[in-house]
């Protein structure tokens, strides 16, 4: 796994309002757009518009953006269409630096990401609220939705061709062990858009059930064990985690705790622990570095199964608070002032 710096230069805790501001804005003017694009003008522009945003917010700090992402997700059903969008476009992003694909892939990527669904939104947002199984009639929009979101791009004037391919076949299935470097461009970026949308559907809750927790949404994708084969699941666990900033685990004291920041060592992130051994709530959350070894990670939890109420502005900075001090921090330190 490469190392992942975390952003430790000095950033003013009003940048980091300003931070947390800028996501829901961008979620927000995302839900416009993706729910009345005939009425947006330039539409294309608008898009590309979103995507400098998104990259930007990333920029400033991966594991920031990271956590309040998967926050986002696995909490929201209001605007659902808008949450999963984002989810898929940031995740999309994060892999293609991973993966290294050459700009232009990347951005058709994204932008797909971005706008796979336009051609379902509000069903997409009444699905997410239905308790009931979908209808006949809701079966064959999901089922034409593909086709229907790039008919409505070609009418949006998008003529980005490779933009258009993968929104026509997202959910096509396209042969997993064949190497990515091998493949076309349209296949290649159908594989990596594929993963991420089942991906970002499974940890987000529904009426009908809750969120599964990251660890499980990936385990049902791929399997118990992370294939190194499967470049796009194997990437996607190398560059988040199994357990990504802003998801819950379960420590092996019999804690509680959320995961903050990513470490350089595999699957071993900082952690800040919310309730104790009995359940109960910590007047401070106690931050530790799981790579020392104690405590480990047990298990990932779904956020549904666990009643907390977070400060998310107050966890961000923790967690900046931590990537400033990392080189003083061995095994558990409970930040000053940090509530």
């Amino acid at each position: 796994m490469s190392a992942h710096p975390s952003s430790t230069h000095a950033h003013s805790e009003g940048e980091y309002e300003d931070l947390l501001s800028l996501w829901s804005d961008l979620e927000s003017a995302l839900s416009v757009l993706l729910s009345r694009p005939l009425q947006v003008q330039d539409f294309p522009g608008k898009v590309r518009q979103f995507d400098a945003w998104l990259q930007d917010l990333v920029a400033h700090d991966i594991d920031a953006a990271l956590y309040l992402m998967f926050q986002h997700a696995s909490t929201s059903t209001v605007g659902y269409s808008a949450s999963h969008a984002l989810v898929c476009g940031t995740l999309c992003h994060i892999m293609a630096l991973e993966l290294k694909l050459p700009q232009r892939e990347r951005d058709s990527l994204v932008r797909a990401a971005l706008t796979m669904n336009i051609g379902m939104t509000a069903l997409q947002d009444e699905l997410a609220v239905q308790r009931e199984r979908p209808t006949a009639e809701q079966q064959e929009a999901i089922k034409s939705h593909p086709e229907d979101s790039m008919l409505l791009l070609e009418r949006l004037f998008i003529n980005d061709q490779l933009w258009l391919d993968v929104v026509g076949q997202h959910h096509a299935s396209i042969a997993e062990r064949v190497p990515l470097a091998q493949q076309e461009p349209i296949d290649r970026l159908t594989r990596v858009l594929g993963t991420i949308d089942r991906y970002a559907a499974m940890i987000s809750p529904r009426k009908s059930r809750a969120g599964r927790s990251a660890t499980d949404s990936v385990r049902a994708i791929v399997g118990q064990e992370v294939d190194q084969r499967d470049e796009v699941s194997y990437t996607l666990v190398r560059s988040i985690g199994l357990c990504p900033p802003g998801t819950f685990v379960k420590l092996d004291n019999g804690e509680t705790a959320i995961v903050l920041r990513r470490s350089d060592k595999a699957n071993h992130p900082l952690v800040a622990s919310l309730l104790d051994n009995t359940g109960n709530h910590r007047s401070q959350p106690s931050l530790y570095q799981t790579a020392s070894g104690k405590p480990r990670i047990q298990s990932a939890l779904a956020r549904s199964a666990v009643s907390l109420e977070l400060n998310h502005r107050t966890m961000v900075r923790l967690g900046l608070y931590a990537a400033q001090h990392s080189a003083g921090l061995r095994g558990l330190v409970t930040a000053p002032g940090a509530l």
